[in-house]
């Protein structure tokens, strides 16, 4: 008989699936709660191990930001900044980039809100950390971020004379500033002016100097979108190191404005005249977009003329706003064609100043023919009688089809004399702060300043598509002074058929708004 039983194998200790050994138990040290010392920790249950055992303590309570107050920056070293919003996803990245985890792990991180200006951002933090082979403990903590402020080097550059690497000279050589301030608003509507660090005035135009290439060269492209110019480029070598061979330079962008403007006359050559749509080479410029746009009075056809094509054949303009004189419309009788707002009319002239002296009158044709009574007052330019110095002109004179359709007056615009040259308006239009450097205005310059700005003002009143590229504000109700003699004030009642602008156009001005306003 075999024996099926091996004596000699050996036999497992180990208890068997399924069953559970009893635990070795003892008393923990601290509260006397019975545990596993197989698995305590030092003897300690859980609850009093949490109160001994710190694992966020290489973790710093306290820590510094660095925010730059000109741009609204947060420093990211070592030497980067990053735009940031108050408790936003950024802003908590780079408050936990300043922490030294020391082997831990964070599992939750929340902003705890503070008083805005108590320069304080308040962190909780939920960290992890194995404080055993098989055990994981989690703690909750608090870090408090000192707001310290400090500028960065752009805004540093902005504050630093001849620190620009790029500048754009704006020029126009006329003889008044009207499409250098439409320009402005154009700039400001836009914001095409915030990455400059300078704005500075200079003879014939305005300078406007970045620190950056790649910003000028955008201002550069607003302008091309805007007005019809012609750029050129230029650069200078500043440093340069012979071991790498880099190479520093300062680029600069002539940027020069056609020498036309609203309202304009010109003659324009015969042979571009009939290249643009056979039209009347004596015409009024009504417009200034991305090309000039020309208007020929007798007969109301309209042609645009490039940028290019105007540097191909650069011409001057005849007349400009400085010599509009004042006629009084004796009669007025539409002619039958009309475009758009603008209505053929033949009318009758007479100078304002011959009133009462002659009895000399003018015929001339107008497409303002829709606003134009008798009696009512018009600018114009006066051709019978005046010399021009012009070779467009001269060619115009000499030619055997467009001498005998020179007329006598060209009429621009409606005129409305018995508006108040000084009448308070309830709007108002923003400047740019530029730098006048050594070039301050004499006094006869400032008048002449001031004159220009009030046309300006005008034609924002008489043209609703002129006043589309404009931002008007309200304008803030005035003060009384404690001592001011209180004085009747009568509205504008002389004026009641002038061109007024509509209060649903204008815009609330927030940074002048006080504390008293906004409540």
């Amino acid at each position: 008989m075999s024996m099926d039983i091996d004596i000699d194998a050996p036999i497992s200790i180990a208890p068997s699936q399924g069953l559970s050994g009893a635990p070795a138990t003892i008393f923990c040290c601290d509260c006397g709660a019975p545990i596993d010392g197989t698995t305590a920790i030092d003897a300690k249950c859980y609850d009093c191990f949490k109160l001994t055992k710190d694992i966020s303590q290489g973790i710093q309570r306290e820590a510094t930001l660095h925010f730059c107050r000109d741009c609204d920056r947060w420093l990211q070293p070592p030497s980067s900044w990053v735009t940031a919003q108050p408790e936003s996803r950024e802003l908590l990245a780079l408050c936990l980039k300043k922490l030294s985890l020391n082997r831990t792990r964070i599992i939750d991180a929340s902003f705890i809100w503070t008083e805005p200006h108590s320069r304080r951002v308040r962190v909780k933090l939920v960290v992890q950390a194995a404080v055993a082979d098989d055990r994981v403990m989690q703690q909750a903590l608090e870090v408090v971020y000192v707001v310290a402020y400090q500028q960065c080097p752009e805004c540093a550059k902005s504050y630093t004379a001849n620190v620009w690497r790029a500048s754009v000279q704006v020029r126009q050589k006329v003889l008044h500033k009207r499409t250098f301030l439409y320009l402005e608003q154009l700039i400001l509507k836009h914001g095409a002016h915030r990455e400059t660090i300078n704005i500075k005035e200079a003879k014939d135009g305005i300078d406007f100097f970045f620190s950056a290439r790649n910003q000028a060269e955008k201002f550069v492209d607003f302008l091309n979108s805007v007005v019809p110019v012609r750029v050129k480029k230029s650069q200078e070598l500043i440093s340069q190191d012979t071991h790498t061979s880099k190479k520093s330079y300062k680029f600069t962008f002539s940027v020069e404005l056609i020498p036309i403007c609203k309202d304009d006359l010109v003659a324009l050559p015969i042979q571009l005249a009939k290249q643009i749509g056979n039209i009347s080479p004596l015409a009024i410029c009504h417009r200034i977009g991305t090309s000039i746009n020309v208007l020929d009075p007798n007969t109301l056809q309209t042609a645009d003329i490039s940028a290019p094509v105007y540097w191909r054949t650069p011409f001057a303009a005849l007349a400009d706003a400085q010599d509009l004189v004042e006629f009084i419309v004796m009669d007025c009788e539409p002619s039958g064609p009309t475009r758009g707002k603008w209505i053929l009319a033949e009318t009758q002239l007479a100078r304002a100043t011959d009133l009462g002296l002659n009895d000399k009158t003018y015929f001339a044709r107008t497409h303002l023919g829709g606003l134009l009574h008798a009696g009512d007052s018009v600018m114009g330019y006066m051709l019978t009688g005046t010399n021009f110095n012009n070779p467009q002109f001269e060619a115009l004179e000499e030619s055997h089809t467009y001498s005998s359709r020179i007329p006598d007056v060209v009429i621009v615009k409606k005129h409305y004399p018995n508006r108040r040259r000084n009448r308070k308006r309830n709007w108002k239009v923003k400047r740019m702060a530029k730098d006048e450097g050594e070039l301050l205005p004499k006094k006869t310059d400032q008048e002449r300043m001031d004159r220009e700005f009030e046309m300006f003002l005008q034609d924002i009143e008489e043209d609703e598509e002129f006043r589309q590229g404009v931002q008007l504000y309200k304008q803030p109700p005035r003060q009384k002074q404690a001592d001011e003699m209180s004085m009747v004030t009568t509205e504008d009642g002389d004026d009641d058929d002038a061109p007024r602008v509509d209060m649903d156009e204008l815009l609330e001005d927030f940074d002048e708004l006080t504390m008293e306003d906004q409540h």
